[in-house]
């Protein structure tokens, strides 16, 4: 059975839109590929690899008019979200999928992701929990489940929820908490009790990212990456969410913003492979003739004073939440949050 996936993004996330296909076909040799490229330069460069893979979709396809309207209204970032489901649906209807699974772009698979699908039986929905590990658990504010691997069935069940989901999005979809909303996020909350059908993932394996990576040790055996909670629980890591990584214009990068802690060893196992495989993907773009920076890099990185700054800002934040404590010694450990690196390294 192939497995239908469909992601988006623009030029500056090209790197990595082309390392999240690159791990797919690492892991699985039956999927296709559908992507939402913003903007023409990245269309015209998925358009020339050529691969039977990948189908790259321009705005033009699947922008309705309904979405025009609210184009203007919305930042790059919440007219993304808001385009989400809308590029679910236009997937499944246009290409008469049985079923398609939203990916975001900044996620990378080390084992084949049926594995997870093998949980659905006969469920039309599959959603994931962010499982924030507790300090930085902002589920009351940005939503329980995180819109990063998500599974609809071309059934009644499957797409009574995603139209739903894609007239709430239309109607509202903005970066910031109100009246019990945020974003495409926090629309999932009661999912489970609002629509029948709909499976919460359980596997740790899938939905490993910089918010809970924390709970969790990370090994690596024979090319093949584990993951033990604290109780001595092991998985087989399925995909890690790569959320927050950030290239500069002055040759560095970022794992994440300094809130998260994470340690040595998850970077060298999962971060650091990473920014070698983005770099030589961005090196073949560049190569092509690819008139921008396909990292996304525009801006010098912050001084080092400034993300010791704003890490005490986040750190006084959490305390007074109640989120940690002052007696949590991971907060004065502040190389768990230094995740600032030059390229050269990777090279």
């Amino acid at each position: 059975m192939t497995l239908n996936f469909c992601t988006l993004f623009d030029s500056n996330y090209l790197s990595r839109g082309l390392a999240l296909l690159q791990s797919l076909k690492t892991v699985s040799d039956n999927f296709h590929l559908y992507v939402g490229a913003f903007d023409d330069d990245c269309l015209a460069y998925l358009k020339s690899l050529n691969d039977k893979d990948l189908t790259a979709i321009s705005l033009a396809e699947f922008e309705n008019q309904p979405l025009l309207e609210v184009k203007k209204g919305r930042t790059p970032a919440e007219y993304c979200w808001t385009c989400t489901p809308f590029l679910i649906a236009y997937c499944i209807e246009n290409y008469h999928l049985p079923s398609c699974i939203y990916l975001d772009a900044d996620m990378i698979f080390y084992e084949n992701p049926q594995i997870l699908l093998s949980e659905l039986n006969d469920a039309s929905v599959l959603i994931t929990e962010h499982r924030f590990t507790r300090e930085y658990d902002v589920s009351e504010t940005h939503g329980i489940y995180c819109v990063q691997f998500m599974y609809f069935k071309n059934d009644d069940k499957g797409l009574k929820a995603l139209y739903w989901w894609r007239d709430r999005c239309l109607e509202w979809c903005f970066a910031y908490l109100e009246d019990g909303k945020f974003g495409d996020q926090k629309y999932l909350d009661d999912w489970t009790t609002r629509f029948e059908g709909v499976h919460v993932l359980k596997n740790p394996g899938g939905g490993l990212a910089p918010w809970n990576v924390q709970q969790y040790d990370v090994a690596e055996k024979e090319q093949e990456i584990t993951i033990t909670d604290k109780n001595g629980n092991h998985s087989r890591l399925v995909f890690f969410h790569f959320h927050g990584v950030k290239f500069y214009s002055d040759e560095t990068v970022e794992c994440c913003g300094a809130l998260y802690g994470i340690d040595e060893s998850a970077k060298k196992i999962l971060y650091f492979p990473y920014f070698r495989d983005l770099l030589q993907i961005g090196d073949k773009v560049s190569m092509s003739g690819f008139p921008r920076n396909p990292h996304g890099a525009q801006n010098p990185s912050p001084a080092p004073e400034k993300i010791l700054i704003n890490y005490i800002r986040d750190v006084i934040f959490l305390i007074g939440k109640g989120k940690t404590s002052l007696f949590n010694g991971r907060i004065y450990n502040f190389s768990l949050h230094r995740h600032l690196y030059k390229l050269r390294q990777f090279k």
